[in-house]
């Protein structure tokens, strides 16, 4: 063997490692643009811009709770409480509002900064405790859907409460809906906020990079001087943000919060940043990625609405297999990557 191959094979093989993490979020892309045109070819008016901007007015909390948990994923974790803290955010912002007669901008002061404090209390736990993430996240899954419950075991209307209101107040683009136009409400433009600032972070910080490194190998961020204790606490504060902003966002949606609303979100978030490229063992995913494993969901869920003929839980058994394909292509793409390497 010559000294030319020894030297080539490494650079090939990093080559190859740095390509091999776009295939996941390319192999998602090229699915949402079969859905979209074949949605086009077989439904009418499927190819209204409102369909596509209905993705962003309809999803907008789940992609707010699958960012928080790219966060988590990225690190090596996982956060099974999102959708019990979102529901029972929701339930909170109406009980403060209209019940205990706090003002409604600052109810969801305070629901944004419980979140945030689970999010440390249970990152700490997880991290100072030694406990699994599944096990830690499992209490708050309980937890929170049973003081919800305790809350109230029925909706509770929070329309006559002006501050609500704003969150579907809308923008229209390019005129009227029947003119070829579509519009989007505030609360979108929420998640669109809340996916640029989680890229920023995650690609332009220290804090994001050290994400990446405690996914990738937690002893070597720690051999390295990382701070791998403030990561894994800060990406669980992160999630238990995020949840608590789309229960914020529920509460505009629907002006109602209903005690049994979200139960699974935390498996469609989970769904939705695996089919978007991220890696379940962590150290490798894309916030964008995200937003297109979410936007698989909806659109899955758009198709099967235009079709008119068959039953919603279709949505999930797609999924399923999606997941699933999902997975063997990580761990494919992984071990192939190994034997480069060898």
């Amino acid at each position: 063997m010559t000294t030319e191959t020894l030297t080539e094979r490494p650079a090939r093989s990093t080559l190859f490692d740095g390509l091999t993490k776009y295939i996941p979020i390319g192999a998602t892309v090229v699915l949402l643009v079969v859905m979209y045109l074949g949605g086009i070819a077989n439904f009418r008016n499927f190819d209204s811009p409102q369909v596509l901007a209905g993705l962003f007015i309809d999803y907008a909390p789940l992609l707010v709770i699958a960012i928080g948990m790219t966060f988590v994923i990225l690190s090596g974790g996982i956060d099974l409480s999102v959708g019990s803290v979102m529901a029972f955010s929701t339930m909170a912002c109406a009980w403060l509002t209209v019940d205990a007669g706090v003002s409604a901008p600052l109810a969801m002061v305070l629901v944004l900064a419980f979140g945030t404090v689970w999010g440390l209390l249970i990152g700490a736990v997880i991290h100072y405790f030694n406990v699994q993430p599944f096990i830690a996240t499992l209490v708050g899954l309980f937890l929170f859907r049973g003081l919800t419950l305790q809350i109230s075991d029925t909706d509770v209307s929070m329309r006559e409460v002006d501050f609500w209101q704003w969150g579907m107040t809308h923008v229209e683009f390019g005129g009227k809906v029947r003119d070829g136009g579509f519009w989007l409400p505030y609360l979108s433009f929420i998640a669109f906020a809340v996916v640029i600032i989680a890229f920023v972070v995650l690609h332009y910080t220290r804090f994001g990079r050290g994400v990446y490194a405690v996914g990738g190998s937690e002893q070597s961020a720690l051999l390295m001087g990382l701070p791998v204790a403030r990561t894994k606490i800060g990406v669980y504060a992160i999630s238990g943000f995020c949840a608590a902003l789309a229960g914020v966002l529920a509460a505009f949606a629907t002006k109602s919060a209903n005690p049994l609303a979200n139960i699974g979100a935390e498996l469609d978030a989970i769904a939705a940043v695996v089919i978007g490229g991220t890696l379940l063992t962590g150290g490798a995913g894309f916030v964008l990625g995200t937003v297109a494993g979410v936007m698989v969901w909806g659109l899955l869920n758009t198709l099967i609405a235009f079709h008119g003929g068959l039953s919603s839980w279709w949505a999930r058994i797609v999924m399923g297999v999606l997941l699933l394909a999902f997975i063997l292509l990580q761990r494919f793409l992984a071990r192939s990557g190994e034997k480069r390497r060898t």
